[in-house]
């Protein structure tokens, strides 16, 4: 009880909604793990454009289920080093990753052993898998597979992926590939390398992308995925591609169905771990940042201009923060 009562967890918090400059790190009393529960001791965690999004406003937090004060971040990986009763499966010293909704950016999160959901999850992190990869899976990888379960991609297929160098499309473009799909992927004009190292044929975003799009393919597309809003669905729409086959995630066109990271595949995490640690699916990191830079790090994620992934590490304290109750 003595080593429950003295120990501490740097948190990201937010005493208010806004943008990155509300962010506060703060050293609070760690939560321990209940039944049917697990503590994690995180040391790296991805971020996503929804962390941010989410708790901009208090109209949109309060859809997400979020109160004042809030945590920050859902992605994460670590290490267990707590278990509840009634916990099988995991043992302290097991290394975990999954989804804390808007509190994974802290030195413990306490998630549900059984949980199945991005919000409140743990899976076990492959040994061919490090930390800060495995860090970054939980929103995307859901979310990239929920959107391809959507158009169903397979052999001969040449699919339009729109945004397709960011955090998701870089799980979504190899996910497509691998199912044996041709891939065509939206990006600016600097991301053009990066897109073909993926294995997306590039084509830049913005007027004229219909056009630019049926010179690449030939005039042949059959199933597109939005990652970024509405342009490459109306793209694919122009283009002959049937709304059954369309898919987006980041707003809504009429019509054209929509995914989210909730409704991917059962397994789907396990799979794309599965194919990290075999080396057939890679997720490129552009930074990492300690987590005294939250805020810098979460300005650089907003911007929507990053291919790949940004982790923010907290394998090692930097000094005692202010604690607050």
């Amino acid at each position: 009880m003595e080593r429950e009562m003295s120990e501490t967890s740097r948190v990201v918090r937010l005493e208010s909604f806004g943008g990155p400059e509300v962010l506060r790190l703060r050293e609070v009393a760690a939560s321990q793990a209940g039944p049917g529960e697990l503590r994690v001791r995180v040391s790296a965690a991805g971020l996503n454009p929804m962390d941010w999004i989410m708790v901009a406003d208090a109209a949109t937090a309060t859809r997400f289920g979020l109160n004042l004060p809030a945590g920050f971040g859902t992605d994460y990986a670590g290490m267990v080093d707590q278990v509840g009763a009634g916990v099988t499966g995991f043992a302290p010293g097991d290394r975990v990753f999954g989804g804390a909704l808007s509190r994974a950016v802290a030195d413990f999160v306490v998630v549900k052993a059984a949980g199945d959901t991005a919000a409140n999850e743990a899976h076990h992190t492959p040994d061919e898998v490090d930390d800060r990869t495995a860090a970054t899976l939980a929103i995307a990888g859901r979310t990239a597979a929920a959107a391809l379960a959507v158009v169903d991609p397979g052999p001969g297929d040449t699919v339009l992926i729109g945004g397709a160098g960011g955090g998701v499309g870089v799980f979504t473009v190899q996910l497509a590939r691998l199912a044996g799909a041709r891939v065509i992927g939206t990006g600016s004009a600097t991301s053009a390398d990066f897109l073909r190292g993926l294995g997306a044929e590039p084509v830049t975003y913005g007027t004229g992308l219909a056009d630019r799009v049926r010179a690449v393919a030939a005039g042949r597309v059959d199933a597109a995925i939005d990652l970024h809003g509405t342009e490459t669905a109306s793209a694919a729409r122009e283009l002959g591609v049937p709304a059954e086959r369309i898919c987006t995630i980041a707003a809504q066109l009429d019509g054209v169905p929509a995914a989210n990271g909730a409704n991917a595949p059962a397994g789907a995490l396990a799979e794309i771990a599965g194919l990290i640690a075999a080396g057939r699916l890679r997720v490129p990191i552009a930074a990492g940042f300690p987590v005294e830079q939250i805020r810098t790090a979460v300005e650089l994620q907003a911007g929507r201009h990053v291919p790949g992934k940004i982790v923010i590490d907290l394998g090692r304290r930097q000094g005692r923060l202010r604690r607050t109750p």
